[in-house]
């Protein structure tokens, strides 16, 4: 846990009770700090009281004694239409802001790296911490991912911060000091939080105000705002390091075939690891090297590391290989672009997909659809992905997660074709019937090792 003792004797209000508000909480009283805290959620209040957290209505009260209201980024604040707390916090002219930048403040001194994107930030962010501690860099990885930004250890002097970053925490964050920034892509997600695509890409934006004098702008230059932010950051003399999986770069990090390419010289082909397949792993590849070059990581440690990644839960995890065919745990690609990352990677796919629907739904995935053998729909999306798939690939509206595991492990093991994956990719949120992309994907696990048993058959 992150002590915040600059905070002692302070009041603050805690908007939110999820895993960064909960270890906010903890965090705060222990430090000194008079907290107060709310969720809408009936039973987090009951747990949060149980376990000793002073819990308050913000709208009961007068919010202008508190000194700062720490919010959790899941709760609109803005866009589509702001809660009714954040409208009073405002009006009271208490700062907000979410747990990243009390971790800022408490550790000015440290190094910060951040990754960004709309697509491969938990990948990112995992394999370049596993490349600096391979190469006896102290690091530890949060943020958006995983580990709440105050439950990450204390780290030496000389230890790295890996944070991956939503649009919705870049929006409060405020002190972050950068000594690198990665952005690897944007295309359209969370448009109603942003109020559409301008916000979105500034929300991206903000993370370069926080560039630290020398520090990296490592930015992926395939898809055309982040070409065009590169461009504007350049201008402003910011150091950026450009990469791309469409083009070799006689300026950059690329890897158009597969080979890493640092200035148009080969590194090492990423082809060899396979923990990381596909053009998007690729991506997140070059821009790992070109951050942990900005870092002054030897190249050779860098491949190393990159060779021993074991990959990511949720991210094309391989479950198991039953009766010839693969299962494949791709829960965290919960749109259409993640999809098509996962989709591009595999000839014959049995395809489980569906939830709480994304922006565009999945018509930009046609392209793809003679990859496709079968669908298996799921969630409140079956319908809508139905009637795109009309006429266009075989589906089954199957309602619930189980229900498609067992459907489509009875049509690829009777069809019977070399290279079968059944994939669960759903293109969708998943709250519609589980509390996260790791409960889905949990989920899938065990469903599938109750069969499998989770290794080879």
């Amino acid at each position: 846990m992150i002590p915040v003792p600059f905070l002692a004797g302070k009041r603050v209000a805690v908007m939110g009770l999820g895993k960064s508000g909960t270890a906010t909480v903890r965090a705060l009283l222990a430090s000194g700090v008079g907290v107060m805290a709310w969720d809408d959620d009936e039973g987090a209040r009951r747990v949060a009281s149980e376990d000793g957290v002073p819990i308050g209505d913000p709208m009961a009260i007068n919010l202008a004694k508190a000194d700062l209201m720490v919010w959790s980024p899941g709760i609109p604040h803005t866009h589509p239409k702001p809660h009714p707390v954040a409208d009073k916090a405002r009006a009271a002219n208490v700062p907000m802001v979410c747990d990243v930048e009390l971790l800022a403040r408490a550790k000015p001194d440290h190094r910060f790296l951040a990754v960004t994107g709309t697509n491969g930030k938990s990948t990112t962010t995992t394999l370049l911490t596993h490349v600096l501690t391979e190469a006896g860099a102290p690091a530890a990885a949060g943020g958006n991912l995983g580990t709440a930004a105050l439950d990450l250890p204390e780290l030496p002097g000389d230890g790295r911060y890996v944070l991956e970053l939503s649009s919705y925490q870049l929006e409060l964050v405020h002190s972050l000091n950068l000594g690198v920034g990665i952005l690897l892509n944007i295309t359209p997600d969370h448009l109603g939080r942003h109020g559409g695509m301008e916000g979105y890409i500034a929300a991206k934006r903000r993370m370069f105000d926080f560039m630290i004098p020398g520090g990296a702008a490592v930015i992926g230059v395939d898809d055309g705002a982040s070409k065009s932010m590169a461009a504007e950051l350049s201008r402003l003399g910011v150091r950026v390091v450009r990469i791309s999986v469409k083009h070799e770069l006689p300026d950059g990090v690329s890897a158009p075939e597969g080979v890493l390419l640092d200035n148009g010289k080969p590194v090492c082909d990423l082809k060899d690891f396979p923990h990381l397949p596909g053009k998007h792993n690729w991506q997140n590849a070059c821009a790992v090297y070109a951050a942990a070059r900005a870092e002054g990581i030897p190249t050779k440690a860098i491949v190393a590391g990159l060779a021993t990644y074991p990959g990511l839960a949720h991210r094309q995890e391989l479950i198991a290989t039953s009766d010839g065919v693969a299962w494949i745990n791709d829960s965290k690609a919960t749109n259409a672009d993640a999809v098509e990352k996962a989709l591009v990677c595999y000839d014959h796919v049995y395809w489980i997909a569906g939830g709480q629907a994304k922006e565009g739904g999945i018509k930009a995935l046609e392209k793809h659809f003679d990859r496709i053998e079968h669908a298996f729909l799921i969630g409140e999306a079956a319908g809508d992905f139905a009637a795109t798939l009309e006429g266009k690939v075989r589906y089954t509206r199957c309602v619930t997660l189980d229900k498609a595991v067992a459907a489509a492990r009875n049509l690829a093991v009777s069809d019977a074709i070399d290279g079968a994956v059944v994939l669960l990719s759903p293109a969708c949120a998943s709250w519609d019937q589980f509390k996260s992309f790791e409960h889905r994907g949990d989920t899938f696990r065990e469903l599938v090792q109750a069969f499998a048993g989770g290794g080879t058959a």
